[in-house]
C-alpha cells in the first residue's frame, strides 16, 4: 500500500455467518446488477442533485427522509419513519434466507460550500434558536442516501436472483455519533422489524472512481464527542482583576490539552484530541461568564480513552484552582456521541471481495488498508446483537482529477469536510452497484 492511500482515511477516514451460505454471484449475475443501476442511473442521478442542493444537519433530516419513505414505498418496501427522530427503515421479505441490513447515514455538515457545482447548496439553515449556518453534504452522505435507494430498486428487480430479507435503514445524525444509538433506543432492534443475520455500509472517500476498499479486522477508530463549560465570573474588560476570565481558562485548556497526546498516552498507542470549537461571548469589551469547548477524542484501546478523558478533568481542575476558583467550580464535562472501533467480519470480507473483483477489476479492489482515525457509529447498533459486519470505502473523485492531485505531489484532490468535497456523478450508479454486489454476495441463490 503506498503512502498517500494510508494517508488518505487517516485525514479523514471472526464472527461465523448466520444461516445458509449464499452463492457467489456469478459474472452474469453481477452484469445484471450493472445493467439494472445504468437504466436507473437518471433517477438515482437527479435524486443525489436533490440531496445535495438541500443538506441537512444531525436529526433534522426531515426532508431526505421524506425521500427516502417514499421511494422505498414506492418499491413496495414495508416502511417505518421516526425512528431515532428522523431515522428510515424499509423492509423486503423475499423467502427464506438470511436477514441482510443495510444502512445509509442522511446528515449534513456545518460547511459553507466553495465546489461551484450547478447542484451546490446554496441556503443556510435555520436553526430553532432564529441562527443561520451554513450547511453542505461534504462527506458524502447525499451518496450514500442514494446509494440505498438505487440499491432497493436494484434488488426488487433482481428478486428472482436471490432469497432473503433485506432491511434498508436510513440513519440520522452520524456526523455527531448518535444516530445509531438514536435508533436503537427507540426500538430499532425491538420494534419486530427482522433480526439482522449480516450487516453492511459503505462510506463516500476520495479515492478515485473505480476504487472500492473491503478490508479485515479493525478498520476505524473509536470516538468521543465532549464539550467542557468553564465558568468564571464575568465583567467590563477595562477591569479584568474585577473578573475570572473563562476565556483565558478555556485558552490555557486547549494548550493543556495537547500534552494529552504527547505526553501521558503510550506513544504506540494511536490516539487525537481534538478542540474543534470555542465558544464564548459575544463584545469586544466584556467578560464572560462562561466559555465553551467542543472536543473530539480518537482511540482504539478503551485503557487509552478512559486515561484521556481522567487528563483531560485533571487538567480542567488544575486550571480552575490557578484562576483562583474553588474546586467545586470545575468544569462541566458533558459526554455527547460516541462509537467504539469499527471491525469488519473477515468471513464477509471473504465472502464479498471475489464479487467486488469481478465488478471493479483486480486493480479497482483493494483488500489490504491500514486502520485510520476516523470514526463511525453504524457498528453501534449490532453490540448487542454480536452481528457480523462489513463496512466499504467507495472512492468518488473524478479519476482525471485524482490524477492530477497524485502528480503535482498530493495524496487527493480533496478531502472529507472539506468545502471543495465533490462526489463525481459516474460515482452515484457505480456505487450502487458495489453495494448491491456485495449485497447480493451475502444472499444470492
Amino acid at each position: 500500500m503506498r503512502i498517500w492511500e494510508r494517508f488518505l482515511l487517516a485525514g479523514l477516514v471472526m464472527a461465523g455467518l448466520a444461516g445458509p451460505a449464499a452463492a457467489a454471484p456469478s459474472a452474469q449475475l453481477i452484469a445484471r446488477v450493472s445493467a439494472a443501476v445504468e437504466a436507473d442511473a437518471p433517477r438515482l442521478t437527479a435524486i443525489f442533485k436533490d440531496l445535495h442542493q438541500h443538506p441537512e444537519i444531525a436529526f433534522t433530516e426531515v426532508r431526505t427522509a421524506g425521500i427516502v419513505a417514499k421511494e422505498l414505498e414506492a418499491l413496495g418496501f414495508e416502511v417505518t419513519t421516526a425512528v431515532g427522530k428522523t431515522g428510515v427503515v424499509g423492509v423486503f421479505k423475499n423467502g427464506p434466507g438470511r436477514t441482510l441490513w443495510f444502512r445509509a447515514d442522511m446528515d449534513s455538515n456545518s460547511v459553507l460550500e466553495a465546489t461551484g457545482l450547478p447542484w451546490a447548496a446554496t441556503a443556510p439553515q435555520r436553526l430553532p434558536d432564529g441562527t443561520e449556518i451554513p450547511v453542505m453534504h461534504a462527506c458524502g452522505h447525499d451518496a450514500h442516501t442514494t446509494w440505498l435507494l438505487g440499491l432497493a430498486k436494484a434488488m426488487k428487480t433482481l428478486k428472482a436472483d436471490w432469497s432473503g430479507t433485506l432491511v434498508v435503514y436510513a440513519q440520522p445524525a452520524e456526523e455527531v455519533g448518535l444516530g445509531a444509538q438514536a435508533m436503537v433506543e427507540d426500538g430499532l432492534l425491538t420494534r419486530g422489524f427482522p433480526k439482522p443475520d449480516v450487516a453492511l455500509s459503505s462510506h463516500a472517500v476520495p479515492l478515485a472512481v473505480g476504487v472500492a476498499v473491503n478490508a479485515p479486522g479493525v478498520r476505524m477508530a473509536g470516538t468521543d464527542q465532549l464539550d467542557v463549560t468553564f465558568t468564571g465570573v464575568g465583567g467590563h474588560g477595562s477591569t479584568p482583576n474585577l473578573a475570572i476570565d473563562p476565556v483565558v481558562m478555556a485558552a490555557q485548556a486547549v494548550m493543556a490539552y495537547q500534552t494529552v497526546i504527547s505526553r501521558s498516552v503510550d506513544p504506540q498507542a494511536p490516539s487525537v484530541l481534538t478542540v474543534g470549537a470555542i465558544e464564548a461571548g459575544r463584545d469586544n469589551n466584556v467578560i464572560p461568564a462562561s466559555a465553551e469547548l467542543r472536543l473530539n477524542l480518537r482511540w482504539f484501546n478503551r485503557t487509552v480513552r478512559e486515561q484521556m478523558l481522567k487528563r483531560i478533568d485533571e487538567i480542567n481542575k488544575g486550571i480552575v484552582i490557578g484562576a483562583g476558583l474553588s474546586e467545586d467550580k470545575v468544569p462541566v464535562r458533558e459526554m455527547k456521541g460516541s462509537a467504539s472501533p469499527l471491525d469488519n467480519d473477515p468471513k464477509l470480507v471473504e465472502a464479498i471481495n471475489p464479487a467486488l473483483t469481478t465488478l471493479l477489476g483486480k486493480d479497482g479492489l483493494i483488500n489490504e488498508f491500514p486502520s485510520v482515525m476516523g470514526s463511525e457509529d453504524f457498528q453501534e447498533a449490532f453490540t448487542s446483537t454480536s452481528t457480523p459486519y462489513t463496512f466499504l470505502l467507495i472512492g468518488i473523485a473524478e479519476p482525471a482529477r485524482f490524477a492530477a492531485a497524485k502528480k503535482a505531489g498530493r495524496p487527493f484532490p480533496f478531502a472529507n469536510h472539506n468545502n471543495d468535497f465533490v462526489v463525481d456523478l459516474a460515482a452515484i450508479p457505480l456505487g450502487t452497484s458495489i453495494n448491491t454486489v456485495a449485497a447480493l454476495a451475502l444472499l444470492a441463490k
